[in-house]
């Protein structure tokens, strides 16, 4: 800003400022204003612009993370389920093989998805400004802030917050005004992606295939429209340049054998894909997430669900701290990155051998690709480990120092004592502490204490706000169990919590 837009700034605060409204940035804010702090999201588009993004599969991870907040049955309603898929002509694999609630891939357009989260973040208080570019962002050490200049129609205004969230995409302001490196490379330099009516559906729910120069792909979303990606290796246009339905259909032709009566495109684009991850997900107070920290391939329509994950990680991790409630706020905030940065990792190696398989050119290289497909479709723990890392059912995180697996791992929606499912009690967001009848609640702490629907159970488990068990033992003590307790939170009211204000050294 110039001298005379710094002094003319008027300046508001907040606990945390969101920047970017994407489904990343709506189930962040959401998840912070549900847990009581006041929480400001900026958002650079226009509310009536068109958000036309790519994303359409939903896994199960994410309708598990979506069902922890009674979000999940609502956004199934919106689509279209795909319980298994046929890669390259290969056996079928079956979905139902997850154990899960949701054994699918939901297909519905990111915006049903951004609608209920916004929905929802504005229901608990989150507050949402559209038209609103962020054009600065510093952060200083005393008196512990993150200062967030950005542009509106009436001028040029400023918040002081404690914390901020960069979920504002692959060009992210966030991310360039901390000086992040975004190292990487272009996968797919041309790439037509398009929502559009077909005179003959595929008799499968997917039509999918790639040969020497093209790949096509076509997903129905449940109301008659369908999501078309389309490939050829002799298409160099930019970014952003022209594409119509003449080149779209001609490229599913050459993949597909047939355009299947492609008409009526309701939005057809020109887009490139790209690999790149950024180093840290954390600096000082400041935190990215989404496409903001890793972006890659649309192979496995891993993108926004790894996103949504990634906020699902870092909201309880930042209210505990503003709350006071982490016996270790400094180590707490660290461990986002620690977590989310090898799942990233994890997604561009996977999505990008995909789209390397999805490329293969040769004649031997795609005799070698549809052999795996059959071959993958026959080993029954090969599909599970495929299954478990596309559906982020099998991500899983180190434990900490001290304690064993299962901590780390995503915790299965049990039934519990009275009827309950654990998934709607973390509806609270709040650890779930689960233990046999008679067991002591630790005293004074912030979390929700439940029982086994089998009373002759005696083990006990801790599960974290996110869903990923914190501690577990064959049977506790109740000096053990709050031992286990207050590595995660402290009591309300204890003496001697690190001050919020420092939870960045």
């Amino acid at each position: 800003m110039t001298a005379a837009e710094d002094a003319a700034a008027i300046t508001e605060t907040a606990d945390v400022v969101v920047v970017g409204a994407g489904p990343t940035g709506l189930l962040l804010a959401g998840d912070l204003a549900a847990a009581g702090l006041d929480v400001i999201l900026l958002e650079r588009r226009a509310r009536t612009a068109a958000n036309l993004t790519r994303a359409f599969a939903v896994h199960a991870r994410t309708l598990e993370l979506l069902d922890a907040r009674g979000l999940a049955d609502e956004l199934v309603s919106t689509g279209r389920k795909i319980d298994r898929v046929s890669p390259f002509g290969g056996t079928a694999l079956s979905l139902q093989r997850l154990r899960t609630r949701y054994p699918f891939v939901l297909i519905t357009p990111q915006y049903e998805t951004e609608k209920l989260l916004e929905r929802r973040a504005l229901s608990t208080g989150a507050v949402i400004r559209y038209d609103r570019e962020v054009i600065g962002l510093h952060q200083d050490r005393e008196p512990g802030r993150v200062t967030v200049d950005f542009r509106t129609p009436d001028g040029i205004r400023r918040i002081n917050a404690r914390h901020a969230v960069g979920a504002d995409g692959v060009r992210s302001t966030v991310r360039q005004a901390l000086g992040l490196p975004f190292p990487g490379q272009a996968v797919i330099r041309s790439m037509i992606l398009a929502d559009v009516r077909l005179t003959h559906p595929p008799e499968d729910l997917l039509a999918v295939n790639g040969t020497a120069d093209a790949f096509a792909f076509l997903v129905p979303f449940g109301d008659g429209w369908y999501r078309a990606i389309a490939w050829h290796r002799d298409a160099h246009e930019a970014e952003g340049d022209p594409a119509d339905l003449e080149e779209l259909r001609a490229i599913a032709t050459a993949a597909l054998g047939t355009d299947h009566g492609m008409h009526d495109p309701r939005w057809i684009s020109r887009l490139r894909s790209d690999e790149r991850q950024v180093p840290t997900y954390r600096v000082g107070r400041v935190f990215l997430a989404g496409d903001a920290a890793h972006v890659h391939s649309p192979a496995g329509g891993l993108g926004m669900n790894t996103g949504l994950q990634d906020a699902a990680n870092l909201s309880w991790k930042l209210a505990a701290v503003l709350h006071g409630q982490a016996p270790d706020p400094g180590a707490l905030l660290d461990s986002y990155h620690r977590e989310r940065h090898p799942v990233g990792r994890l997604v561009l190696r996977v999505s990008g051998a995909l789209v390397r398989v999805v490329m293969a050119r040769g004649a031997i290289q795609r005799t070698v690709r549809d052999l795996g497909a059959s071959l993958l479709g026959r080993i029954g723990p090969a599909q599970d480990r495929a299954l478990g890392t596309i559906s982020g059912l099998g991500i899983s995180y180190p434990p900490l120092p001290g304690t064993h697996r299962p901590a780390g791992r995503r915790a299965p929606d049990v039934a519990l004592a009275g009827g309950q499912r654990l998934y709607e009690a973390l509806r609270a967001g709040r650890f779930v502490l689960i233990t046999p009848p008679g067991a002591a609640t630790p005293p004074a702490t912030p979390l929700t204490h439940l029982h086994w629907r089998t009373s002759s159970r005696s083990s006990c488990a801790l599960v974290r706000p996110d869903g990923y068990l914190a501690w577990s033992a064959p049977a506790a003590t109740d000096a053990e169990l709050a031992a286990a307790v207050g590595t995660w939170l402290l009591p309300v009211g204890a003496d001697g919590p690190p001050r919020p204000d420092q939870s960045d050294q």
